[in-house]
């Protein structure tokens, strides 16, 4: 079974390649996900909506990378606190982005039940060309 640090870098390492296909199966069919800093904020319920999300990522006209990534263990063994960054490029236009990130992550069994992904949503949107 893998340990919260690695299907944490599993996810991000998959976002990242937009290898998205079978993300979803990281998580807990009754996973909560949501995005406090995204505006307005974003919470997905369950595996399904999760793959829907997920589903979007392919088609969006980026390329990124991930790098300084941290993982904090703590009291918790299901709990770890995750930092790090994404850096990319709109391939449509060439605008360069960096995307810091923190994610609270309950994981067990080898499948994430809860996350809350503390990015900075606003900057990847202001690159693909969105306000939100």
């Amino acid at each position: 079974m893998p340990s919260p640090s690695e299907v944490f870098l599993r996810l991000v390492e998959s976002l990242a390649a937009k290898k998205t296909d079978d993300l979803h199966l990281l998580y807990a069919e009754d996973a909560f996900v949501t995005h406090p800093f995204a505006y307005p904020e974003s919470r997905f319920e369950g595996r399904e909506a999760l793959r829907e999300h997920f589903a979007q990522v392919p088609g969006m006209p980026f390329e990124m990378t991930v790098r300084d990534v941290v993982v904090h263990e703590t009291a918790d063994p299901e709990v770890i606190v995750a930092e790090f960054v994404y850096d990319g490029r709109n391939t449509a236009t060439g605008v360069r982005f960096t995307v810091p990130n923190i994610f609270v992550m309950r994981i067990r069994d080898g499948l994430i039940v809860e996350a809350r992904d503390y990015a900075h949503h606003r900057a990847f949107a202001e690159a693909l060309g969105s306000r939100s």
